[in-house]
């Protein structure tokens, strides 16, 4: 009976969260299941949640009314950070049939024993303690792309953070295990592979279930690169105290590591980086940005950045505007700053209005938008590979070139998961970058 049933999944946040959620619907599909789009009427529905900020959770309740009017009956199973942060939250919400915490989410169908719909949730949810074991994930199939998880969990004590409580302490992949996984995405022919973890630069603590580190991460970048069929290795979020000299120096060098790193800030004010126990002060992010720019000038580099942090006056605020305007980054990703329940944060004096942190959110995205421009200008003319995107997007196929700026041509399916040669010639006004295919443009 099992075997027929049909299976949807649906992601909320990181890119982490994505390749927990492939790796989860392939155990679905090793069981007999046929995985559907979320879209479509399914008999089971995973929702993998994200808890980062107050948006996430209430988005949450918004999923599962979109699961149920596709088939009321449906059986809805939660899984993810916020499962593991609030499990009994999440199983009184309406519909909601089955909630599984950090340890319990890779063996979801063991938890099924039939699909009869339940009054309330049944929750099985570890203690975060307990999530001191590595299980390995990447995602394959849903994008151009691949997002390979080589680090789980994080050490760090950051007060305005619940992902320690809701993933557990840092641990790794074995280098081994990462370069298989790595072959073996190569061998679907996926061109593009992004490593992805809570805190990727930690990456060796825990390898063997220890806390020392038995490899670097620079060790990781290294054997990465030497694996055969992968034209791209992207690096995601990286704290600026892990980003070593001797990383940035192989990445400008490297066979398959392109030049974009996303290095959260979080704030231009060492007096709030203080306060939000962040393992570095303002001259350590210049340090590295001025470090990128030096061997990699085209290099795009993108910044996290945290407004509205209890204590942040308007003086504060304008530290880290004027910073972030003076510094040679690409663009931005902003948070508005929510107040998160067993976090230091919380207690802390000096509530910034939810008005003012609005007005300044919008402030940085101004600035995100004109920062991402002005890097776009700056690389018109330039020779570049770009990977085409499998989306037809309103009659254009998007793409992103190793340096990550994003272009665009009119649609043609033959593009799709393709790499070519271009060169970059304007502007659109959607901001996206039209250009010119180079002769015999074509990247085997």
């Amino acid at each position: 009976m099992m075997d027929e049933k049909k299976v949807a999944f649906y992601t909320l946040g990181c890119k982490l969260n994505f390749s927990e959620t492939s790796t989860i619907a392939r155990n679905f599909t090793n069981e007999g299941f046929k995985r559907v789009e979320f879209e479509d009427s399914a008999d089971i529905y995973v929702i993998n949640t994200c808890s980062v900020t107050d948006n996430a959770d209430k988005r949450f309740k918004t999923i599962v009314k979109q699961a149920l009017k596709k088939n009321e009956d449906a059986f809805l199973i939660a899984v993810g950070c916020y499962a593991q942060l609030k499990p009994e939250e999440l199983a009184a919400v309406d519909g909601v049939d089955l909630v599984l915490g950090a340890t319990e989410k890779f063996n979801v169908t063991s938890y099924i024993n039939d699909l009869s719909k339940n009054d309330i949730g049944e929750v099985h949810s570890c203690e975060i303690s307990d999530a001191d074991f590595y299980v390995g994930s990447y995602s394959i199939g849903d994008r151009t792309r691949a997002f390979l998880k080589v680090q789980d969990g994080c050490d760090y004590k950051c007060t305005y953070c619940t992902i320690p409580l809701a993933r557990g302490i840092s641990r790794s992949d074995t280098l081994e295990n990462v370069i298989h996984n790595a072959k073996e995405i190569s061998s679907k022919g996926i061109k593009e592979i992004v490593l992805t973890g809570v805190n990727i630069g930690d990456y060796g603590k825990g390898e063997f279930g220890n806390k020392k580190h038995e490899h670097t991460f620079l060790e990781l970048v290294k054997e990465l690169d030497k694996v055969d069929g992968i034209h791209r290795l992207r690096i995601s979020s990286i704290e600026p105290n892990l980003l070593k000299d001797e990383t940035i120096d192989f990445v400008a060098t490297s066979n398959s590591f392109v030049p974009h790193f996303h290095i959260p800030l979080q704030s231009g004010s060492d007096e709030l980086l203080k306060k939000m126990k962040r393992r570095y002060l303002r001259k350590v992010y210049t340090d590295r940005v001025s470090k990128i720019k030096e061997v990699m000038p085209n290099a795009c580099i993108g910044v996290d950045v945290i407004v509205g942090f209890p204590g942040e006056t308007d003086e504060l605020f304008l530290e880290t505007y004027n910073y972030l305007n003076d510094l040679d980054i690409s663009y931005l990703h902003v948070f508005t700053y929510s107040e998160r329940p067993n976090t230091e944060a919380v207690e802390m004096e000096g509530v910034v209005p939810k008005k003012i942190r609005a007005k300044r959110s919008k402030m940085l995205r101004g600035l995100s938008v004109k920062k991402r421009r002005a890097f776009y200008e700056s690389q018109l003319g330039n020779t570049l590979t770009v990977l085409f995107e499998s989306e037809n997007k309103e009659g254009y196929i998007n793409g992103f070139t190793e340096n990550y700026v994003k272009v665009k041509t009119p649609w043609n399916p033959d593009l799709v998961n393709t790499l070519h040669t271009i060169k970059l010639t304007e502007i659109d006004s959607d901001g996206l970058v039209r250009f010119d295919f180079v002769k015999q443009s074509v990247i085997v």
